[in-house]
């Protein structure tokens, strides 16, 4: 038992888990960790913000905190009716964002950003905390939305949060002395309406959203199938991306990720494989995304902003790095990583699902090099060198 004044406490380190879970403590603000037995891999959940992931680590208390966090928009305890920037690793939203069947944007509106509203339901508004235990939790919630179309769609939504061994996901042994993590999420929407959903009514579709932490040495890379005719990745959302930001090669996107130059990409269906990327060579992390990409063809909603050629165009991943607007003002910088299902052509009471497992790997990078190319084929000291390091 520690008596002297000068025994107090540390502070957790800023940067670490520890801190991001006292922040919540400290704001109020309420959560639900997911622990594992040794108390090392960690999840931490916000109810209050659709069930979100904010953050997740490998080290217990003392570990990196993977997400990126909007603490000063936190701080400021302001609500905007538009948008609220509270990041977290892995959300949920509904597609499309944009053209004839978006929800987030009002019937005959222009669709520019002074008109563009995320629903109270995936911005600020609870979920229903169905069950929760220390490796999974359930949430749930029954909404209605219009979209600029004018038609009223109504979904049930569950979503369900569950660690997970990163070796059975990735079907591989990991290095004893890697620190892993892995958990999944799986996001359901069903037809609560009495009409059917499709191409001429609008489908909604199930959008996973993750903020991570950019750093000059991180990548993000992208498999692809070599075999795609066509498209293999849409580089033109906030205008062509420079080839020192992005290089196709030899079945691999590679996206410079440093939170200087705000940039996104996108994979269409047929190129896209059910694999994700990211690594940062001076921190020692290794992230990967393994999500659902349904066989044979599917619509694909298209999120681009105003008139469209053709609504469903749209991607299957997509991942965006932040950087200066026009303005020159900054959001935070952070990066993202989504990924997409397919519009959901259900009739009244029929479900979509779409699963998405995340996991994080700390290490060396010969033990991270194993994992690499053991589900990528590809070696990390290539991932790092693409753009000059």
């Amino acid at each position: 038992m520690c008596i002297l004044s000068g025994c107090a406490l540390k502070s957790p380190q800023e940067g670490s888990y520890g801190y991001d879970r006292k922040f919540f403590k400290d704001h109020g603000i309420e959560t639900v960790e997911l622990v594992s037995r040794d108390g090392k891999s960690r999840v931490l959940i916000a109810p209050g913000w659709q069930g979100r992931v904010m953050t997740s680590t490998t080290g217990g208390l003392k570990g990196s905190s993977y997400g990126w966090i909007n603490h000063k928009y936190i701080d400021s305890g302001e609500v905007s009716w538009q948008f609220n920037s509270y990041g977290g690793e892995e959300r949920f939203w509904i597609g499309p964002e944009g053209g004839p069947n978006s929800f987030y944007f009002a019937p005959g509106v222009n669709q520019v950003y002074a008109n563009w509203v995320v629903p109270k339901v995936i911005d600020t508004e609870a979920f229903d905390t169905d069950f929760s235990s220390a490796e999974n939790v359930c949430f749930s919630r029954h909404v209605r939305l219009k979209n600029a179309s004018g038609r009223e769609f109504a979904i049930g939504i569950r979503r369900f949060v569950s660690l997970e061994d990163p070796s059975a996901v990735l079907g591989i042994p990991v290095p004893s002395s890697v620190r892993a993590l892995a958990y999944s999420s799986s996001n359901s929407i069903t037809n609560e309406g009495s009409s059917a959903w499709d191409r001429e009514t609008g489908m909604p579709s199930v959008w996973l959203l993750g903020t991570l932490n950019p750093t000059p040495t991180t990548t993000v890379f992208i498999p692809y199938d070599e075999s795609v005719e066509g498209t293999v990745v849409k580089d033109d959302y906030f205008g062509k991306v420079p080839s020192d930001r992005l290089v196709v090669r030899n079945g691999v996107v590679y996206f410079r990720i440093d939170g200087e130059y705000r940039a996104k990409i996108g994979l269409p269906q047929g190129s896209a494989r059910d694999l994700c990327g990211s690594y940062d060579s001076a921190g020692g992390i290794l992230n990967i995304l393994k999500y659902t990409v349904p066989e044979g063809p599917c619509d694909y909603v298209n999120g681009q902003w105003g008139e469209q050629e053709n609504p469903y165009g749209g991607d299957v991943i997509n991942s965006y790095n932040d950087g200066p607007t026009e303005t020159g003002t900054v959001m935070g910088p952070f990066y993202e990583i989504e990924t997409s299902s397919p519009g959901a052509a259900l009739e009244p009471g029929k479900t979509l699902t779409h699963v998405q497992y995340t996991l994080h790997f700390e290490g060396a990078e010969d033990d991270l090099d194993q994992i690499a190319r053991a589900v990528f084929g590809v070696s990390l000291k290539t991932v790092k060198s693409v753009f000059g390091e």
